[in-house]
């Protein structure tokens, strides 16, 4: 499903990614985690093609991607930080999207779920931050493709709209697709993932199962095996 081999990338004298190796088959559900500045966030968007290794291979569903776009309308991509024109209605960026894709869609039962049939008429520049990611989440899960990206999918969202998300990724899991995640909620991490990829300073230090990393750290409680594992890799 994603291949990348030997990854390198620079901003200025900064080396964020540092021959990164990484490959993850497909189906699952993977969670991208590690420190501010290790890497996470220049890794998804190599994948997305948003930023351009200055060394390295990646390959996503069995092809490299470089110089390539198509590959592209295959992902759903669930950013951090959703930039929505403040002045369209939430139904008309759900159409707008429906008409840039042209592909089967599942709003509907999107928009029912998290209860947004209230919010469809208002414009987005009104809506508080747990409403605009609700939309966000409606506007990446209503297409159905192979690989699915979600960057701090949780954010801002009440109890029961994250029930509803975590209910979400698994059904797309058992459709057979690939989904990684980042975050910072260790115990939404533990209740969906299965396998963790631990970045520190754009190399990976660890891949594998939860049950995995509380055998390699020791530790029987998943927090602390993610806290075990980053002081290790620092003293390292």
């Amino acid at each position: 499903m994603i291949q990348i081999e030997r990854l390198y990338k620079k901003f200025g004298k900064n080396q964020v990614l540092r021959g990164l190796d990484l490959h993850i088959d497909k189906g699952g559900i993977f969670a991208i985690l590690g420190p501010n500045g290790s890497g996470k966030t220049t890794l998804i968007k190599a994948i997305l093609g948003m930023v351009v290794p200055n060394k390295g291979v990646i390959s996503v569903l069995g092809k490299p991607i470089k110089n390539k776009w198509r590959y592209r309308q295959e992902i759903e991509y669930l950013p951090q930080i959703a930039n929505f024109p403040g002045n369209l209605k939430v139904k008309e960026i759900i159409r707008m999207i429906k008409d840039l894709r042209q592909e089967p869609s599942d709003e509907e039962r999107l928009i029912s779920l998290f209860s947004l049939e209230p919010f469809l008429d208002k414009k987005l520049s009104t809506l508080s931050g747990g409403t605009k990611q609700k939309v966000n989440i409606v506007l990446t899960l209503m297409f159905d493709n192979p690989l699915i990206i979600l960057d701090e999918p949780t954010t801002g969202l009440d109890p029961l709209a994250l029930i509803h998300l975590k209910q979400l990724i698994r059904e797309e899991k058992e459709k057979g697709k690939t989904i990684l995640v980042t975050s910072h909620i260790m115990r939404f991490v533990e209740e969906v993932a299965d396998e963790i990829v631990y970045l520190l300073e754009g190399e990976i230090y660890f891949k594998g199962s939860i049950p995995d990393l509380k055998t390699k750290t020791g530790q029987s409680d998943f927090e602390h095996a993610i806290a075990a594992i980053a002081i290790t890799t620092t003293d390292a």
